[in-house]
């Protein structure tokens, strides 16, 4: 079987859904899928050598939500040598310029990655009503498609509330992230020589881009707010900083007195990203909204217990299988999130550890996304 994969970017900076189809890339031949991708990035970009696919980059500068004539001829000359498309994101142009190409010919799906959770209509209701006016060219690529690709049961319940019409073909598939690679010596050494101050020092690790919806703020002051009962425990924020907040949050850490415990590697990449979630005693993140979290799935896979809030859409997945701590995304939650973990004996840690790695092989693998979408464009 072969797959074409439509995607707006492929660099690590624009955050998950980049990462988990290089991770999904890297599993498919196993179940038999041979993996194409076309994007917008330029060709020569450092990261488009990391996917185990090839990459058609057609080297478009000129924003995601525009026409792009380029694109549209490519897919209309290529999507008929595929037995199925999957076009990443909506509100933007690709997924349109997908269905479009596609109805009649291919069977496509829609992977919407979280951006039909109702939060964005809260927290930005003006950008709703904009979106509310652009339904009417977004709506026809969801309803025409073989399925609407949903990362949990969760996400796919809240989508419809968010816009209407809301009639389309839901399916939930497993979704989350590869074993990581077996060099354990290797990444923690990468990791210690990108934090040195940390070599012997336990640590708590928010792993995921600095912005607002993170619930970064949060972290810093419940941080604060336990600290002083944990003085041999530090904080790791590693992360791009997308919309300048990092420097707002040092002054907050720097005004709670904890600034020589938290520290900002900025965004771990390779053995460092692997050497800090193997060093790490949890992985907290309190988000507002989070459809997924590959971040959560990447720690279960190093055994490492998720600390998380009950925004992000898997935290049933999580508190089930008892891999981690679910709080509500509040100061006051965020504070019980680290008061509750630092409670924990020594084996209940380890428990829990061994707890959050079946999990990942039960539940977030990405071999079992690569076996679902193959089963989905063979029906």
């Amino acid at each position: 079987m072969k797959l074409l994969h439509v995607i707006p970017s492929l660099s690590p900076a624009t955050g998950g859904t980049a990462e988990a189809l290089r991770q999904l890339a890297a599993v498919s031949p196993e179940a038999g899928v041979e993996t194409e991708i076309v994007c917008l990035d330029a060709p020569g970009s450092d990261w488009i050598g990391s996917f185990a696919a090839m990459v058609h980059a057609l080297d478009w500068r000129g924003g995601r939500y525009g026409r792009l004539p380029r694109l549209r001829e490519w897919l209309a000359g290529n999507v008929a040598r595929f037995d199925g498309v999957v076009a990443h994101g909506i509100w933007t142009y690709p997924t349109l310029a997908a269905a479009r190409a596609c109805r009649g010919r291919v069977p496509y799906a829609v992977f919407t990655h979280g951006m039909l959770d109702p939060w964005f209509q809260r927290r930005y209701p003006l950008k709703h009503i904009k979106k509310r006016l652009y339904w009417p060219w977004q709506y026809p690529a969801l309803r025409d498609a073989k399925a609407v690709l949903f990362t949990c049961r969760m996400e796919s319940e809240l989508a419809p509330q968010s816009f209407r019409p809301n009639e389309w073909t839901s399916l939930v598939v497993p979704f989350g992230t590869n074993p990581p690679p077996p060099e354990e010596s290797a990444q923690r050494a990468a990791f210690e020589a990108a934090l040195p101050q940390l070599a012997g020092r336990r640590f708590l690790l928010f792993l995921s881009r600095i912005h607002e919806k993170k619930g970064c703020d949060l972290l810093v002051e419940a941080f604060a707010a336990v600290a002083s009962g944990q003085p041999d425990v530090d904080l790791v924020i590693a992360g791009p900083d997308q919309t300048g907040l990092q420097s707002g949050l040092m002054m907050l850490a720097e005004k709670r007195g904890i600034a020589a415990r938290v520290h900002w590697p900025g965004m771990l990449t390779g053995h460092a990203k692997w050497g800090a979630l193997r060093a790490c005693e949890a992985m907290v993140l309190p988000s507002h909204q989070e459809n997924f979290g590959v971040v959560v799935a990447e720690a279960l896979a190093c055994g490492r217990p998720a600390l998380i809030s009950n925004q992000v859409n898997i935290w049933p997945e999580i508190k089930e299988s008892g891999a981690g701590l679910v709080e509500p995304d509040t100061l006051e939650g965020t504070r019980s999130l680290l008061t509750r973990w630092f409670a924990l004996s020594g084996p209940d840690r380890a428990a829990m550890s061994e707890r959050a790695l079946a999990a990942f092989e039960a539940q977030f693998s990405m071999r079992n996304c690569a076996l679902a979408l193959r089963d989905l464009f063979s029906r």
